[in-house]
């Protein structure tokens, strides 16, 4: 009957792949083979025999389970040989050698941002972290005496000069500043906090949690909008060991709202024998206002205001490295420095090597514009970064083709890390729309939100084959568009940015 294979057909079909299968696997090469091949020979000097054996013994294996289930290019009619598994064996070893730690192009419009590094370094400080990782350095040696010194030393005086404090140490971020500072001068007493002031950062970093783990008891006074002198003072009692003002730099709060400034809550603290303790978060050294930029209160006008102690970041404003500073009073810094919990959270060469040139630019604050990374880019002028997306809106445009519409508009950065949430900083950068057509703002028909989710879907495979690219290109999808915030792309990185578009595969 037609359409039917007899028996002897379907045996005969079976004997003859099983001996296609068979002559396939036999065409394989072994391992001894490919290794002692001319063609491994330069991967063997360059990730050395260990991980290239590894690596061609994984692609044969692989093949073989290929030709066995047949659903696989490996099981197509391309011969196995040895250029073509050590081929295989390369890309796997690139791939598995790539660093997690990858550079990218920061288009997301936040200087500042918390998962791409923060701060950037300067010059001067990239050259210190350099001569740290590659000589012999004075850490802990105090080359006057010849005696072991104290790392603190490398930094302190210069702190001091910069704001203003008796006496400086630093540890490795902000939450070990504040955490190191409660256990050496609150354990076992309150803190008396406003309520208005027990904020959450990222990462789930919270004052109270901080306070709790410091072993400290939590006081706190007044309500969320409003608290006043008094609450502070009708706290206080027996078992207070500290004062203490979180500067609320990740939210605001408006409308009815009533706080109390440090130079009331000082005098209160020192009636009652009490410090009063200020964690600035983002602090800075100037006054931001003189660049155009929204005002903050800085470390020395904080110290001034009577804070005994202030807690700062090195890797924000400061525009440092990441570090956590602590200032303030001489007898309260040598008890803080003496907690066992120093040891623990202090920091290394590298963070020293980098910090001390970021303090010695702030000696001369004419250049610190110009000199200083996070600063220049806070203060980038917008004809600048229009001037840039239209140097680099016709590559992108070309490597999209007609599948979606580049153009260059205005938007608004963000400091970013918590620093100053509610103002924002005009900018210029690129703007992809799929489909060459400006988004909609409201699907009214079931066709025009199916539409509106085919744009959706084709912004979201842009956006991810640009974190695909050699240097990933890191932006951010808002209002049915892919917006990529040029305030971040220097001249420095313009040619390497334009280079690489090409490369795009969509």
């Amino acid at each position: 009957m037609a359409g039917h294979q007899s028996g002897e057909e379907r045996n005969e079909g079976c004997a003859s792949g099983g001996r296609d299968l068979k002559a396939r696997l036999a065409s394989i090469p072994s391992v001894e083979r490919v290794i002692a091949s001319a063609a491994a020979q330069p991967l063997i000097a360059e990730y050395g025999r260990t991980q290239v054996l590894a690596a061609i013994r994984e692609t044969l294996d692989g093949w073989r389970r290929d030709v066995q289930t047949a659903n696989s290019a490996a099981a197509d009619d391309a011969p196995f040989d040895e250029t073509r598994a050590t081929a295989a064996a390369a890309h796997a070893l690139a791939a598995r050698s790539q660093s997690r730690l990858r550079s990218v192009f920061n288009l997301t419009g936040t200087v500042l941002h918390t998962n791409l590094g923060r701060a950037l370094l300067p010059d001067e400080a990239v050259r210190a972290v350099v001569r740290a990782l590659t000589q012999p350095m004075s850490l802990e040696f105090d080359l006057a005496t010849g005696r072991r010194g104290e790392r603190d030393d490398l930094i302190e005086a210069l702190v001091c000069e910069l704001t203003g404090a008796e006496a400086a140490t630093v540890v490795n971020n902000n939450a070990a500043a504040v955490l190191l500072t409660l256990s050496a001068l609150a354990t076992k007493k309150d803190v008396i906090v406003s309520r208005g002031e027990l904020v959450e950062i990222g990462g789930a970093f919270r004052i109270p949690d901080i306070m709790s783990r410091a072993g400290a008891k939590l006081r706190e006074v007044g309500t969320t909008n409003r608290t006043h002198l008094r609450d502070y003072e009708e706290a206080i009692g027996a078992r207070t060991g500290l004062l203490m003002k979180v500067h609320c730099s990740n939210y605001a709060i408006a409308g009815f709202t009533k706080s109390v400034e440090l130079d009331e809550l000082a005098p209160l603290a020192r009636k009652h024998g009490l410090p009063v303790a200020v964690d600035l978060g983002s602090g800075t050294l100037v006054d931001l206002a003189q660049f155009g930029l929204p005002a903050e209160p800085t470390v020395r006008e904080t110290i001034e205001a009577g804070a005994d102690v202030v807690t700062f970041s090195g890797d924000k404003l400061l525009g440092g490295p990441q570090a956590g500073l602590i200032v303030g009073r001489a007898n309260l810094i040598r008890k803080i420095r003496k907690h066992p919990l120093k040891r623990a959270l202090r920091v290394g060469k590298l963070t020293l090597a980098a910090l001390e040139p970021v303090l010695q630019l702030y000696r001369a604050p004419e250049f610190l514009r110009e000199r200083l990374t996070t600063l220049r880019l806070l203060t980038r002028p917008g004809e600048e970064m229009r001037a840039t997306a239209q140097r680099v809106m016709p590559a992108l445009q070309r490597a999209l083709g007609d599948a979606y519409r580049v153009s260059v508009e205005p938007m608004f950065s963000q400091i970013g890390s918590g620093a100053l949430p509610v103002d924002v900083l005009p900018s210029f950068g690129l703007v992809v729309r799929s489909g060459g057509v400006p988004g909609i703002a409201h699907a009214a028909t079931t066709a025009a939100a199916s539409k509106r989710a085919g744009r959706g879907r084709a912004l979201m495979k842009l956006e991810a084959a640009l974190r695909a690219l050699p240097r990933p290109v890191i932006g951010r999808i808002a209002d049915d568009a892919l917006h990529l915030d040029l305030r971040c792309l220097e001249a420095v990185d313009e040619a390497s940015f334009v280079a690489q578009c090409a490369e795009l595969h969509l």
